[in-house]
């Protein structure tokens, strides 16, 4: 898909802190705490829920009365007249929530979006489904979040085995993978510099955590919660988490709790929202793709140059480029094949360091893409990231200073 009418307001976007799982936000509804975060938004921005005409959800992980998706969570930030749909994509919701929605704006079916994306990978639910033809009638049965990161019914692996398929393919080894976290560690740590200035140009904090009363503050998250020290010297001590494998606990990203959101809208509704009036940021193309069964990691290679395609330009225009790297593998097979260095990319951060809460991982990355735009004076930006089922996304955007 090429865009040519579809903006986003620059500064109009947020997230929370990413939590490890089972951390501070381990019990938070993802809906209910994601309308909270956007209601604070809105009042700090002094824009009305009734400015939109589409609010577009992204959530992979059922949370109770998520049913009523889009219509529900525009009701708790106070735009009854707004409806939309819920996307689940996996780790690609939010890459493809800002496809659609720019869809719409392009297309005239809408002209100012809210996409929100919300998860929580913690305490995820169990499911029961009926199967009468079950001996005695017994239930079929999953844990939503651990069963389906651990199998994929079509490619018969884990997400860790696609991971260790394209390592093998590919000839990626433990040091490199080794080598390339340690390094996006670092540029994780340039987030942080300056009380954290970067982070602090879209993420929404402190957050306090109450009990069930709402009278009681059991906690106050300031910043992403549960990032290791990581070293060389610790990472070369970690084993392969599969015999005879390659891929290390250190080496692939963890599963976290949060919410993010974006505007997406005409460039009239986006000049009339936009923080700063010499900032323009412009959705150019998207590009996805499916690879084969149980090689995960190669299908960024092929949607980024999709993307590219449609977008009419090359890797060697794009100025900045964020990646979803669950895994150390992702990017290392990325730079190699795409003829990029490893430092070249995921200045500031990525998920395999933040972390990975399924829905808001790619829009949190989308929105420090437009960022790190802003600081390098412009440019082109690629968004990529691969996702369940042997499949990826991508995103470019063209952000203009003047």
């Amino acid at each position: 898909m090429v865009f040519k009418n579809a903006y986003i307001p620059y500064g109009q976007y947020w997230s929370t802190p990413f939590s490890r799982w089972q951390n501070s936000f381990q019990n938070l509804h993802a809906m209910k705490f994601a309308a909270e975060i956007t209601t604070r938004f809105l009042i700090s921005n002094e824009i009305s829920p009734n400015e939109f005409d589409e609010l577009i959800l992204g959530i992979t992980i059922p949370q109770l009365n998520c049913f009523y998706g889009g219509p529900w969570l525009a009701s708790m930030i106070g735009a009854e007249r707004v409806t939309g749909p819920i996307i689940s994509q996996a780790c690609a919701t939010g890459t493809n929530s800002v496809s659609i929605a720019s869809q719409h704006v392009e297309t005239g079916i809408n002209e100012n979006v809210l996409v929100i994306c919300a998860d929580r990978c913690s305490n995820g639910p169990h499911l029961a489904y009926p199967n009468p033809q079950a001996p005695g009638n017994t239930l079929d049965s999953e844990n939503w979040v651990w069963d389906n990161f651990g199998y994929d019914p079509a490619a018969k692996n884990s997400m860790l085995e696609t991971a260790e398929n394209v390592a093998k393919e590919a000839g990626i080894t433990k040091k490199e993978q080794d080598e390339v976290t340690l390094m996006r560690y670092n540029q994780y740590q340039d987030s942080l510099k300056d009380n954290r200035a970067f982070q602090r140009k879209y993420m929404i904090d402190p957050i306090e955590i109450k009990n069930r009363s709402g009278r009681k503050v059991l906690a106050t998250v300031e910043g992403d919660e549960g990032i290791y020290p990581t070293t060389m010297e610790g990472l070369s001590k970690i084993k392969p988490v599969l015999p005879g494998g390659t891929v290390t606990y250190g080496t692939q990203t963890h599963p976290a709790d949060g919410n993010c959101g974006i505007i997406v809208s005409t460039r009239e509704k986006a000049k009339g929202l936009r923080k700063r009036e010499d900032v323009e940021v412009k959705v150019v193309s998207y590009g996805d793709h499916k690879t084969k069964k149980g090689f995960m990691a190669k299908a960024i290679v092929p949607a980024a140059k999709k993307a590219l395609e449609k977008a009419k330009i090359s890797i060697a225009d794009i100025a900045v480029i964020k990646t979803h790297n669950p895994f150390a593998v992702n990017d290392v097979f990325f730079c190699n094949e795409m003829d990029i260095d490893w430092k070249d990319m995921n200045n500031y951060g990525s998920s395999l360091i933040f972390g990975h809460p399924q829905a808001p991982t790619m829009l949190r990355t989308i929105i420090e893409l437009i960022e790190e735009l802003v600081l390098n004076g412009g440019g082109y930006g690629l968004a990529d990231g691969c996702a369940a089922g042997d499949t990826a996304a991508a995103l470019i955007l063209e952000v203009l200073v003047d």
